[in-house]
């Protein structure tokens, strides 16, 4: 039997089939990038309906590549995009563009409702600000477009719509419901103070259960359009960093996952309720977290990571060039990027600066020194520095690993990325061959019973590469004081 698993994100959705034995195939589509909609500076919309056209095909795609019988597909595991906010009315119909993560109209609002309803109360309880969160965007809606409001069923995150779709049912998590803000830790319940202080019905919450339960079973329309048999439980759902934390068997206190795609992030697991004043860092229930165990993910996000490179990619590399030549090309310049200096920070508000909007930047560029080979360099220094930049706040927090986990589809096949990152860190970075949605097919396994817990299904994670420190001469030492130097400079200003 064969686990399928999705993963939605907003560059493209993956589809992976894993058999028991271990054979593992992935697809993506769309191959070039998905849009995002962008009607006003600082929004991020995209249409879920366009999510499901492409589940759709991938899901085809893979079945094709892996060359099985699709009926021998026994459970579906679903990985997301984190933190959107998809609207339905009753009849499952979208009600408007998904507001995605990358969306920061929200963030005055969560403030206001930080300091109304309790700083206190909030970090203690939901272990965040309300930020610009899932709960935030809604009261967005509710304020701003009434009429749609109006019309709402049911609240559902990305990965919810998906299943809406395969399944026919409303449904969400625990660990979905956190990273919206919309779950009460101390509680063990939904938010119910956010929500009556936004004056947010409660209703408009799905039923709600762990990650690896059963979230509905497959309709027999959908199952016929694939090839699928009907009735195979849809077992697992979680966010992307989740379901990507558990591909690279990143569940235990103390460890810590990264991943570099269109956002940057640094997902480190605690045994107990720790939270940031500052909210740089979010902390939201663990694909392995109940009432009794303890497990949260303690996630940091750069928005301006893997957008920025594929921005430099499409925009200031020549026609035709590809990463692989872009990373051929910038090889040859040597560490530091001759004092070439890249602010990242250019998709949005970003909540390990406290939700400020600085911008990109490009500093220090030479016109007769510096080519595009420099460029590539110090962007993906650039990114590489933030990400060293926010490791430091969760050592703040008390998380000290020892190594750091990667997949291999993103910033980190970059040799010179996870050099500089491993370099300034004096921590290697263990590279393995793994994705979300190969995470999100193996976790929904565990409800059918193919492994009879989330530990023993990715107890067998290998990795393929590691990346040792090895700067010792003090250049990129240099170069990062230099680069925190402009970014305080702009968060000041």
């Amino acid at each position: 039997m064969h686990q399928l698993g999705l993963d939605i994100g907003s560059s493209s959705v993956k589809a992976a089939i894993v058999s028991r034995d271990g054979e593992r195939t992935v697809v993506f589509h769309p191959q070039i990038e998905m849009d995002i909609i962008s009607r006003f500076n600082g929004w991020a919309e995209q249409q879920p309906e366009v999510w499901w056209h492409n589940v759709g095909v991938a899901i085809q795609k893979v079945i094709s590549k892996a060359n099985i019988d699709p009926k021998d597909i026994s459970s579906i595991g679903i990985s997301y995009q984190m933190h959107g906010l998809v609207l339905t009315d009753a009849n499952r119909n979208v009600l408007r563009p998904a507001i995605i993560w990358c969306d920061s109209r929200a963030v005055e609002i969560g403030n206001e409702a930080f300091d109304g309803i309790g700083k206190d109360f909030c970090l203690e309880n939901y272990l965040n600000s309300p930020g610009n969160f899932t709960a935030s965007k809604l009261k967005w809606v509710k304020d701003n477009e009434p009429e749609i409001y109006s019309k709402i069923h049911k609240v559902l995150l990305p990965g919810d719509y998906i299943a809406l779709k395969l399944t026919g049912e409303f449904s969400t998590t625990i660990a979905g419901l956190s990273e919206g803000i919309l779950w009460n830790f101390k509680e063990h319940n939904v938010a119910k103070k956010l929500l009556e202080y936004y004056d947010i019905d409660s209703s408009l919450i799905p039923n709600y259960t762990y990650s690896t339960d059963c979230h509905g079973t497959l309709r027999e329309s959908v199952a016929a359009k694939f090839g699928l048999k009907a009735g195979i439980p849809v077992s697992y759902k979680g966010g992307d960093q989740i379901s990507n934390a558990l591909s690279l068997n990143v569940l235990e206190p103390n460890e810590v996952a990264a991943t570099g795609g269109t956002s940057g992030v640094i997902f480190g697991v605690s045994d107990n309720l720790i939270c940031d004043p500052c909210s740089r860092i979010n902390s939201f229930a663990h694909a392995n977290h109940t009432c009794d165990e303890i497990r949260i993910g303690n996630l940091l996000c750069i928005n301006g990571a893997g957008i920025q490179y594929s921005w430099l990619r499409k925009q200031i590399a020549r026609d035709g060039v590809h990463y692989d030549d872009m990373e051929r090309m910038l090889s040859s310049i040597v560490p530091g990027s001759e004092g070439l200096r890249v602010i990242p920070f250019g998709n949005g508000a970003e909540r390990m600066l406290e939700n400020k909007n600085i911008g990109a930047r490009i500093n220090n560029l030479q016109f007769t020194r510096h080519t595009r080979a420099h460029i590539y360099r110090a962007t993906l220094e650039g990114i590489a520095f933030s990400f060293v930049f926010g490791f430091q706040v969760l050592k703040e927090l008390g998380l000290d690993p020892s190594i750091i986990k990667v997949g291999n589809d993103n910033l980190f096949q970059s040799d010179v990325f996870s050099d500089t990152i491993a370099g300034m860190l004096g921590i290697p970075i263990h590279v393995q061959d793994t994705t979300g949605a190969i995470g999100a097919a193996i976790a929904s396994g565990v409800y059918t019973g193919a492994f009879s817990t989330l530990e023993e299904a990715f107890e067998g994670v290998k990795t393929i590469k590691v990346y040792e420190p090895k700067y010792t001469n003090g250049i990129l030492t240099q170069a990062y004081g230099l680069w925190k130097n402009d970014l305080q400079l702009l968060v000041n200003t």
